[in-house]
């Protein structure tokens, strides 16, 4: 009995078109359907009966005909006469048409601020060793260079921040848990340090009566004290950038905090001795050879880490530009130690070993910004370790530091 009004009519007309169409129940035989016939029987019979259900064959007016019209579906699917229904792989582009992870908003100022403060702390480390030392050359240029490489260091810092008054205020609370608040006073108190011990190279040009020649005569002392100060600051100030770029939510940077301290402080070093070698001749320039053995070891044993323990994190430091530029840089460090060692003798060969390692510290200090940010842009790398994360946790264990992540399917 068909019930009255809007549905009833609706019902009706509905099976109508099953008559029509071949009846309400078909004879569906073992035969191979065609394309059109076994894909409509599997979905009309899906529609119709319900689904999988395990009470199916217990309904009334349904026994065999559900089922029969289930298995003629299948048996045309997989036989190549309907479409085979599968779902399609997950491709991670975007979280509901936003960025999975918001990218850093830094620029390439910031990458050059990285550069600049390594090349500040280490000018500072070789100015300490020529001092300690008597090599009145490496002293010198130590000294000079830390001024100038911390006043660019405070340029692009004031560039990002937009004003100057912005450091300022920052100086304001000093928060130890805090990667930020903590360099900031890093830089206040390395700065005024350095620019003295430089300011005290003017000693031997003033006169040597009247006020300034009092001034030349209280100027190497207190030099001598502001250099030591600034080489006591500036491992803090080399490895503190390693510390802040891990302390983001960068995957790259990130999972990278044991390593990222030890790359820049094998940067810094490696810079202040390209400065040496530049600056001084080989006789003064014993310090500055072993400066670039020690920062070449620490650089290139970092950079093999990041490259290696990450699993697919470590993509992004291995292709594109960062692996170009970090491949750079390992080539030109281990040129730059070699003639360092090798060519202890020329001034010209000395000064070549230390233009490849100021380049090598520039190349590193943008490939692994460049790294971190590629990671950042490609959601793959925030998802795929999420879920390994997620599915170690699901299955009572953790997954050990060092294990490699493998790459997505």
């Amino acid at each position: 009995m068909t019930p009255p009004g809007p549905v009833g009519d609706r019902f009706r007309r509905f099976r109508e078109r099953l008559a029509a169409e071949g009846g309400d129940q078909p004879q569906v035989s073992d035969e191979r359907p065609d394309t059109a016939t076994g894909a409509a029987l599997a979905s009309r019979a899906e529609a119709t009966s319900g689904g999988d259900h395990p009470n199916d064959r217990g309904r009334a007016g349904g026994n065999g005909v559900a089922s029969s019209r289930r298995s003629a579906g299948r048996r045309g699917r997989r036989r190549g006469g309907g479409e085979e229904l599968r779902v399609p792989e997950a491709e991670f582009t975007s979280y509901y048409g936003r960025p999975v992870l918001k990218g850093p908003v830094w620029k390439w100022d910031i990458a050059a601020y990285l550069f600049t403060g390594g090349l500040a702390a280490g000018s500072s480390l070789l100015a300490a060793g020529g001092q300690l030392t008597g090599r009145p050359a490496l002293r010198r240029a130590g000294r000079v260079t830390a001024l100038a490489a911390v006043s660019a260091s405070a340029v692009f810092l004031v560039k990002d921040l937009g004003r100057p008054a912005r450091f300022h205020h920052m100086l304001r609370v000093a928060k130890l848990t805090s990667p930020m608040s903590v360099g900031t006073w890093i830089l206040t108190a390395y700065g005024p340090a350095a620019g003295v011990a430089a300011i005290a190279e003017a000693a031997g040009v003033l006169p040597r009566h009247g006020l300034l020649g009092l001034a030349g005569r209280a100027l190497p002392p207190i030099g001598h004290a502001a250099g030591l100060l600034a080489a006591g600051t500036a491992p803090a100030l080399a490895t503190y950038t390693g510390v802040l770029l891990a302390d983001t939510a960068v995957p790259s940077w990130h999972e990278a905090y044991p390593e990222l301290p030890v790359i820049f402080a094998g940067s810094a070093l490696a810079s202040g001795a390209g400065v040496g070698l530049l600056a001084a001749p080989p006789a003064q320039a014993g310090p500055a050879r072993r400066m670039a053995v020690a920062g070449a070891a620490l650089e290139l044993y970092g950079a093999h880490r990041v490259e290696t323990r990450l699993g697919l994190l470590s993509e992004p430091y291995r292709l594109g530009r960062p692996g170009r530029m970090l491949r750079a840089g390992r080539l030109l460090t281990v040129g730059g130690v070699a003639g360092a060692l090798l060519g202890r003798r020329s001034r010209v060969v000395g000064a070549l070993s230390g233009t490849a390692l100021l380049a090598a510290s520039v190349l590193t200090r943008f490939g692994i910004f460049y790294g971190g940010v590629a990671s950042a842009r490609d959601p793959r790398y925030t998802v795929v370790p999420q879920r390994e994360r997620v599915d170690a946790r699901r299955i009572g264990m953790d997954l050990p530091s060092d294990r490699a992540v493998p790459p997505a399917v």
